[in-house]
């Protein structure tokens, strides 16, 4: 398994040219590095000096660039669909269908990058992968997206078994699923068979996320006031989607005493700027040890002997956060993302007593 980092920071901060120079420094160390590029643009290819393409490509020693086009991902998950399909159905609809002639929707572009870094990562051939996204709100929702779709699945199935049409289908569904699928599913397991290889797969996923040591993110600004606060925000941000913030980098400014205070606890390196693309030693020689895991707050601890649950929010103020509970859930909204917090058995189900704001802090009591 691989080490998966990425950069958050406004537009126009050097995300990639950070994203290059913690490639290269890490490939000096003998690490087998990926760099997977988002964006379609020119300027990955122009920073890098190499011609970058959809299939993987090493450009150094221990260096590979990849840069994501959906279309082509497109058109190699479809091809999966199809056999999934072909293995459950007897007479497959889509055959038909090609890829090459699907567009791509709203949305289908981080699905498809979250699925080809998976597949990057399953692969054991990279030791890091580097993925230089857009390093905003659609990188978080992307990396947020296990964990968003196993509630819709485990949410909607519930609520489908418990409907009138869930109840009048399923004296059918055994002769229907035996006739056409070539599997005997009961009523029982009808809405649980079909979903658990998903399952599997969001549970990794959501694992991966929540983990420091394989998934962790570093936040980019300049000194412009927007890009500061862009970055406060998207620190706040991850901690919904229960990503590790490690570090803030500061590029092509000084580290000040107040520019350090806006981020502690956080260790905040300052880079110089990169003079040319012939030279990235000294900025390089500037970067934070991406080896390193800090000792960053973690998103969310559960205290089940003092029945509390407390969530790390930096970036917001109180008016900001809204808590729901809803069943055994409770439901977080921080700025513009949401986390469904499953409680542990202790707590569920046990009505929220109390909940405080403070120093970025929500504690909830239960």
């Amino acid at each position: 398994m691989a080490l998966i980092l990425t950069f958050l920071g406004k537009g126009g901060t050097g995300r990639t040219t950070v994203a290059i120079a913690a490639a290269k420094q890490l490939s000096s160390y003998g690490q087998r590095v990926l760099l997977v590029g988002q964006d379609s643009g020119p300027a990955l290819a122009m920073l890098l000096g190499a011609t970058v393409g959809s299939n993987p490509q090493e450009i150094g020693a221990n260096l590979t660039v990849v840069q994501l086009q959906s279309t082509v991902l497109l058109e190699h998950g479809w091809e999966e669909v199809k056999k999934l399909e072909a293995q459950y159905l007897r007479t497959p609809t889509l055959k038909n269908v090609f890829g090459q002639e699907l567009g791509i929707l709203p949305g289908m572009d981080s699905a498809l990058a979250l699925n080809a870094i998976r597949e990057y990562d399953k692969s054991g051939k990279y030791d890091v992968i580097i993925y230089d996204g857009r390093g905003d709100q659609t990188t978080l929702r992307m990396l947020g997206m296990p964990e968003i779709l196993s509630w819709y699945i485990r949410r909607f199935r519930q609520v489908f078994t418990d409907s009138d049409v869930g109840k009048a289908i399923s004296p059918f569904i055994q002769p229907v699923t035996s006739a056409i699928l070539n599997v005997s599913w009961s009523a029982d397991n009808f809405a649980q068979q079909p979903t658990d290889q998903a399952n599997q797969l969001l549970d990794q996923g959501k694992a991966a996320i929540a983990d420091p040591h394989r998934v962790a993110s570093y936040l980019v600004t300049n000194g412009d006031a927007a890009a500061i606060a862009t970055a406060k925000y998207l620190w706040g941000s991850a901690q919904q989607v229960g990503l590790t913030v490690r570090s803030v980098i500061l590029n092509q400014i000084p580290l000040t005493t107040g520019l350090a205070a806006q981020f502690e606890p956080l260790e905040v390196k300052a880079l110089p700027r990169l003079s040319s693309t012939d030279d990235w030693q000294s900025l390089i020689d500037a970067l934070p040890n991406f080896t390193k895991v800090s000792r960053s707050p973690r998103p969310i601890t559960i205290n089940i002997p003092e029945r509390q649950v407390r969530l790390f929010l930096p970036g917001f103020d109180k008016k900001q956060v809204k808590l729901t509970q809803y069943g055994p859930e409770v439901t977080i909204d921080a700025g513009d993302q949401r986390r469904n917090i499953i409680l542990p058995p202790q707590l569920s189900g046990q009505p929220v007593k109390g909940a405080k704001f403070q120093d970025g802090y929500l504690t909830i009591s239960f």
